[in-house]
């Protein structure tokens, strides 16, 4: 398990885009699975929507790329690397997240190379799939 401040020391996002609470698995360069606390307070829901507040589905996958990216960033061979958006791909959401909800994403790494890599990421809440994609990252 990785805390908030041990998540920071391995990918550069800040407040408000660090959109990852903590780490519950990990192994590094396979798979991890990461969980995100919604908030009312969280900025974005000021304006989308007022009456009622929906996560945006850009920023559950932008959840997602983080998570993989803890898990990429782990690797002996990337520590204090960045991690950068290369794709996505296949991204579909199934239902609404809200505050209160708890947001569980999992990311399995398929394919890493020298400066890349591809993951498979699936976000839930309360068990049921909210949103997925294929992800691609740049190494940097």
């Amino acid at each position: 398990m990785l805390t908030i401040e041990e998540i920071k020391e391995i990918i550069p996002h800040r407040y408000p885009m660090l959109l990852i609470d903590r780490v519950e698995e990990l192994e590094a360069g396979k798979s991890i699975k990461a969980k995100k606390n919604v908030s009312m307070n969280e900025p974005f829901f000021q304006g989308h929507f007022p009456h009622e507040p929906v996560m945006p589905g850009v920023l559950i996958i932008e959840a997602m790329a983080q998570a993989g990216a803890v898990a990429l960033l782990s690797l002996e061979d990337f520590k204090g690397k960045t991690a950068y958006f290369g794709g996505i791909d296949k991204a579909k959401f199934r239902r609404k997240v809200t505050p209160g909800d708890t947001l569980i994403l999992e990311v399995e790494l398929t394919k890493v190379k020298a400066n890349a890599g591809m993951g498979k990421g699936i976000a839930y809440v309360d068990g049921k799939k909210v949103a997925e994609a294929e992800l691609t990252f740049m190494i940097g």
